[in-house]
């Protein structure tokens, strides 16, 4: 598996936070952490940005995608707003991370807690070319579930 170096940087002087850490050898997405002063609760159906303390360098050519992190999902409703959420190789700022509770129960993050998950992707570049006609495909212009559900 291609390894590649990512730079990050602490934003904060507290050393204690982890950096982004992959939990297992299989894992796509690193995990990464809260970085907030006080507990922050999340009422059902509320939105918060919530900080990170770090700032990236993604290489270019390459993306670092923000997604939800599965567990959160299905115990506790937690989910990202804009998922994924994108980095761009030429953005320095904070890392945040929009955190939606989409549960019935309020949930709290505290300082230090996994609440996303960080995966590099490859990017491809698109070229736009107008024309006049596209290909014809057997699906055509079917869509928003035309193949039913069965």
């Amino acid at each position: 598996m291609k390894k590649i170096p990512i730079k990050f940087k602490r934003l904060r002087e507290d050393k204690e936070l982890h950096l982004p850490t992959y939990e297992s050898e299989g894992s796509s997405g690193m995990d990464i952490r809260a970085d907030v002063k006080e507990p922050v609760l999340l009422r059902p159906g509320e939105i918060r940005l919530i900080p990170t303390g770090l700032a990236v360098s993604v290489p270019l050519g390459y993306e670092a995608q923000i997604r939800p992190r599965s567990g959160l999902a299905l115990r506790h409703g937690i989910g990202l707003v804009n998922s994924p959420g994108t980095i761009d190789s030429d953005y320095r700022g904070e890392i945040g991370i929009i955190v939606i509770n989409w549960g019935s129960e309020p949930f709290m993050i505290r300082k230090g807690d996994r609440v996303a998950q960080l995966v590099l992707s490859k990017i491809y570049r698109a070229v736009p070319l107008e024309v006049e006609k596209l290909d014809d495909t057997s699906r055509g212009d079917g869509g928003f579930g035309h193949t039913g559900i069965a």
